[in-house]
């Protein structure tokens, strides 16, 4: 037995050292199999140990199916958040070609037991429905974060799934956490496509009362929006060629355009360019957020001189419509950020930093942008940072921020910060937003014909 000639010592010895250092190691206890469980989870649990934790953990990952068990009872004895996020990585990760290895699992009565099992339930690409019978029960588990690994198990088997979510759905007698979960996921899957005539009944009665009682929140800027100084919502959905509008709060907008503008994994081509959210008038503005798929090129996807053509041409014709209109755009990767301002009928300014850091800003100035930086302009004198490391370095910041303020460099604008000069900056919205109308989702040409992504959104 391993315990009888590798005691804890010399296990620790074998097992301390580089990655490399100890592979040999790590490959004999492997060879060792359901004999070297135990005592390589025990200095995998003990914080002391010299061991560095991820040799210990893969030692157990390549054990697999022998280390499962022993692993969620460890789990539930864990005495610390350190050890108990070593087991779940280890747990999440097994080498187990059989999941019905698994099936123990998701009962076991601690929570971070039964969201790792989830991990080995279904696989993108395989028909997953022969697990629906195990996954089904645990979108009522009484932990959220079980619940929620559930849903993402249940949206990979796909439309195989629908059937039994549809009539979890009709059985008030399952219980509200599984019925409630089970709607998510047949959004997930189809969308609103998928939900009953009373479902979205339902939904309607909750943005209504969502709507009477909301308090306006900045939202998450990654994307572009147009603004337009108007509350004729009808004529904001002629002008942009919009149909089926649904109410909706703003927060259940807010998320339905990041959703879709971040669907790289989404279920078709059409997903990013097939809704928008038009908000309701805000301070007299109404924005209209995500890709309009405008001359049937999708915005997100076109190359700069394509986008900037798009854009000032909608622009002018909204500017001749409303009188004045712009287009914004920020990203919440790459420091990228655009404006479009039109007055009239006529574009007097467009900007796009990637451009403007290329070729040079092609100017002129907009009067909103005085007492600003653009984005691709360095206030800094050469030389100002020559002998500090700009890499998280409280040197470098305190430089920065003693040298802004010596030459009165002013600060860098973006997209949001001219927004709020000459609309809204809908980052910074809040209890002193006037807000008039209700907002809608709506769908472009491109979702009329496709229909709404796949996707729960919150009410």
């Amino acid at each position: 037995m391993i315990e009888e000639r590798l005691t804890e010592e010399r296990l620790t010895e074998a097992l301390t050292g580089t990655w490399d250092a100890t592979r040999s190691a790590r490959d004999a206890l492997v060879d060792e199999g359901t004999a070297a469980v135990g005592p390589v989870l025990d200095v995998l649990c003990d914080e002391r140990s010299p061991v560095d934790w991820t040799v210990s953990a893969d030692v157990l990952r390549r054990l697999g199916e022998p280390a499962l068990l022993p692993l969620a009872e460890a789990a539930g004895s864990a005495d610390s958040p350190e050890v108990a996020r070593r087991i779940q990585w280890v747990l999440e990760r097994a080498d187990v070609a059989d999941r019905a290895a698994y099936e123990p699992l998701l009962e076991h009565p601690h929570p971070l037991v039964r969201r790792s099992a989830l991990f080995a339930y279904p696989r993108r690409g395989e028909d997953g429905a022969a697990f629906l019978d195990r996954l089904l029960p645990l979108l009522g588990d009484p932990d959220p974060d079980v619940r929620r690994r559930a849903v993402a198990a249940v949206k990979v088997v796909g439309t195989g799934a629908v059937g039994a979510l549809q009539r979890v759905r009709r059985r008030p007698a399952t219980g509200p956490r599984i019925r409630a979960a089970a709607l998510e996921a047949l959004a997930e899957i189809g969308g609103p496509a998928l939900l009953s005539d009373r479902d979205r009944a339902a939904w309607r009665r909750l943005t209504r009362i969502g709507q009477r009682t909301e308090v306006p929140e900045g939202l998450h800027l990654c994307g572009s929006w147009y603004a337009v100084p108007s509350a004729d919502q009808e004529a904001v959905l002629a002008a942009f060629d919009l149909g089926h509008p649904e109410p909706v709060t703003l927060r259940t907008g807010a998320a339905a355009w990041n959703h879709d503008h971040h669907a790289w994994d989404a279920g078709g081509p059409h997903d990013g360019c097939a809704r928008v959210f038009v908000s309701p008038a805000l301070d007299g503005w109404t924005l209209v957020f995500g890709d309009t798929a405008e001359d049937t090129h999708r915005l997100d996807d076109a190359d700069d001189e394509t986008r900037a053509s798009i854009v000032r041409g909608r622009c002018a014709e909204l500017g001749r419509r409303f009188g004045a209109a712009q287009w914004y755009g920020m990203s919440c990767g790459d420091g990228w950020t655009a404006w479009c301002v039109a007055e009239g009928g006529e574009v007097v300014r467009y900007y796009d930093s990637e451009v403007a850091e290329e070729d040079g800003d092609e100017g002129p100035a907009h009067p909103a942008e005085s007492g600003y930086l653009l984005p691709h302009q360095d206030g800094f004198p050469d030389g100002a940072f020559d002998d500090v490391s700009p890499s998280g370095s409280e040197t470098f910041a305190e430089r920065y921020h003693r040298v802004k303020e010596e030459l009165r460099i002013p600060d860098t604008c973006y997209a949001n910060d001219i927004a709020a000069r000459l609309s809204v900056d809908p980052g910074a919205l809040g209890p002193h937003t006037s807000v008039a109308g209700t907002g809608v989702v709506a769908l472009t040409a491109c979702g009329r014909e496709h229909g709404h992504p796949a996707g729960a959104l919150p009410a």
